[in-house]
């Protein structure tokens, strides 16, 4: 069975294709979403999702969060004294998407497309492979987020040719693409984004206002404390879409600090999240060679998009009402199941043909020789632009800059700046050339490019015909199966917490966490129901245990909620 997952920065999801359509599967706790978090106890104890989340305000330093924002990079997150890469703690969100799929399709799942947004590189790309082969699943195919959005919507069975903007602001990245149907080819004419801007930095807005107003310093807060104001603020950023006001409360010590945040007031001070946003909307019109009223439909995706100030300022900036027929938190996971329905050829889908583009530009570090005759090295040399549409194969001819010149390298690079140092390095290649005066030996440089994320790196010398070639696969970096299984033998001390305990577990921490936020007879009345609670579950039956969790979460809602 292959399944479409999205790999949220929030928050996860697992779908798969039925012959009524792609369908969300429910995770362990009944629900489409799984919030993009880990936990890791000092008994090596791994909990993900809502209850790794819940787990924040009691033991913050446990707890890995928005990781997806450091993808591919080497940051390491340390929980309980162990150290993570992301992709290592991306795998066990995905290890829990997988399970809940194979506990709910009753079937081994062995293979996934992955999304992943349209501005990562090839690094963060490769980085959301490893992830997945560490979580036990076979990606062979990854689908950019609008492409698997725009499947979704349906837009690749229009009737007629459509020019769409799919704007996907996700909690902790962005992506505008521009995507074109023509007859059964879906072709994405341009990328760009922001894989540093997001829902999350919404409630930094909100969490700076609340400090402002109440006069605390978030630096003077304890973690808890800290978690406990961002947890209230993330619920009043969503509460405050279709209201003037939010009051926002927080526990600080044994006083409660309340302040009212209008709607007003908290629109103007996003303004400068929001001019972010029109940057590469204005970038990928740009890189299509487009105007606004060349663009038929635009297509929202992604959590943030459901704020009341984003909306309005998309409606503003297009100047048109967007498409919002599909839940914009499940559209990608819906796209990347009928995706994973295409690669098997199912029959009920309509196929079509997918091309991409490059996100990022593929060129070569070269030296630049002034009208003076002084030299210059470390410059950029693009060969592929970015948003060339892919396949793609270019040639870049170029020559030796010294007397009597050896050999010539051709460093591989990925990037914008015209300074190679500003690059991402993919890899280098060398080649001989015969002794002769500066400038009169060459060679041609080709780079061809493919969807699947292979880049070809062919160098000819011209006057000799000699030719090497190097291929950088999208999973060069990856893994073989022997890395993957000893990384996963070193992760053996870790327990994966068993499916039927997760209900129970997240009751616990649920009521832990709001009796510490509670105060006089509220956490008398939770401290007992608590003590109920763990009596019936080291000594009840299974119906027993339902019934007690059942009662605790009612007098949680009464009292606190």
């Amino acid at each position: 069975m292959i399944v479409g997952i999205d790999l949220g920065t929030t928050n996860s999801l697992v779908a798969y294709f039925t012959p009524d359509g792609a369908k969300i599967i429910p995770n362990r706790l009944g629900k489409n979403l799984t919030p993009s978090a880990v936990s890791v106890d000092e008994d090596g104890n791994v909990y993900v999702g809502e209850t790794a989340k819940e787990r924040m305000s009691l033991y913050p330093d446990s707890v890995a969060m928005t990781f997806k924002r450091s993808m591919g990079t080497d940051r390491e997150y340390e929980l309980s004294g162990k150290k993570f890469k992301p992709e290592e703690l991306s795998s066990f969100v995905l290890r829990a998407l997988k399970e809940d799929a194979e506990k709910f399709l009753g079937e081994p799942v062995t293979e996934a497309v992955i999304s992943v947004p349209a501005y990562f590189d090839d690094k963060r790309r490769k980085a959301t492979k490893r992830a997945g082969e560490l979580a036990g699943l076979k990606v062979e195919r990854m689908i950019s987020e609008p492409t698997a959005a725009a499947i979704a919507y349906g837009l690749y069975e229009k009737s007629r040719d459509t020019r769409f903007l799919v704007f996907d602001l996700g909690g902790g990245t962005f992506d505008v693409s521009i995507l074109e149907l023509f007859q059964n080819i879906l072709e994405v004419r341009a990328v760009a984004g922001d894989n540093y801007l997001g829902g999350e930095d919404f409630t930094n807005v909100l969490q700076k206002l609340y400090l402002n107003k109440t006069g605390l310093l978030l630096q003077n807060l304890d973690e808890k404390e800290q978690v406990r104001v961002y947890k209230q603020c993330e619920d009043a950023k969503r509460e405050i879409s279709g209201n003037s006001e939010v009051t926002i409360e927080c526990l600080i010590g044994d006083e409660k600090k309340q302040a009212v945040i209008k709607a007003d007031e908290y629109e103007e001070a996003c303004e400068e999240l929001l001019q972010k946003i029109r940057e590469p909307v204005k970038r990928s019109l740009s890189d299509a060679g487009l105007s606004l009223d060349k663009i038929d439909e635009i297509v929202l995706i992604g959590g943030a998009t459901k704020l009341d100030i984003v909306k309005r300022y998309i409606t503003k900036l297009f100047r048109k009402f967007p498409d919002t027929n599909i839940n914009p938190d499940e559209a990608v996971a819906l796209g990347a199941a009928i995706q994973a329905a295409m690669k098997e050829r199912n029959k009920a889908v309509k196929e079509v043909i997918l091309t991409d583009v490059c996100s990022f530009t593929l060129g070569t570090e070269v030296v630049m020789e002034y009208a003076d005759g002084t030299i210059e090295d470390g410059h950029y040399c693009p060969i592929i632009e970015r948003n060339t549409v892919i396949p793609a194969s270019h040639t870049e001819r170029l020559y030796t800059v010294n007397d009597n010149q050896e050999k010539l390298r051709v460093k591989v690079l990925q990037g914008e700046s015209r300074f190679s140092k500003n690059n991402l390095y993919l890899g280098e290649l060398e080649v001989t050339v015969p002794q002769a005066p500066k400038g009169q030996e060459s060679i041609d440089v080709t780079y061809t490019y493919d969807i699947n994320s292979l880049l070809e790196v062919e160098v000819k010398v011209v006057s000799t015909g000699m030719t090497k070639k190097m291929i950088i696969k999208g999973d060069a970096n990856t893994m073989t199966d022997d890395e993957i299984e000893e990384r996963m033998k070193e992760l053996s001390y870790l327990k994966i917490r068993p499916r039927d305990e997760e209900e129970n577990r997240l009751a616990l921490l649920r009521a832990e966490r709001m009796y510490e936020e509670s105060i006089g007879d509220t956490r008398k009345k939770i401290e007992m129901c608590l003590r109920d609670f763990e009596q019936i579950l080291r000594k009840g039956t299974r119906e027993e245990i339902d019934e007690a969790r059942r009662e605790l979460y009612e007098v949680l809602e009464e009292d606190f909620e």
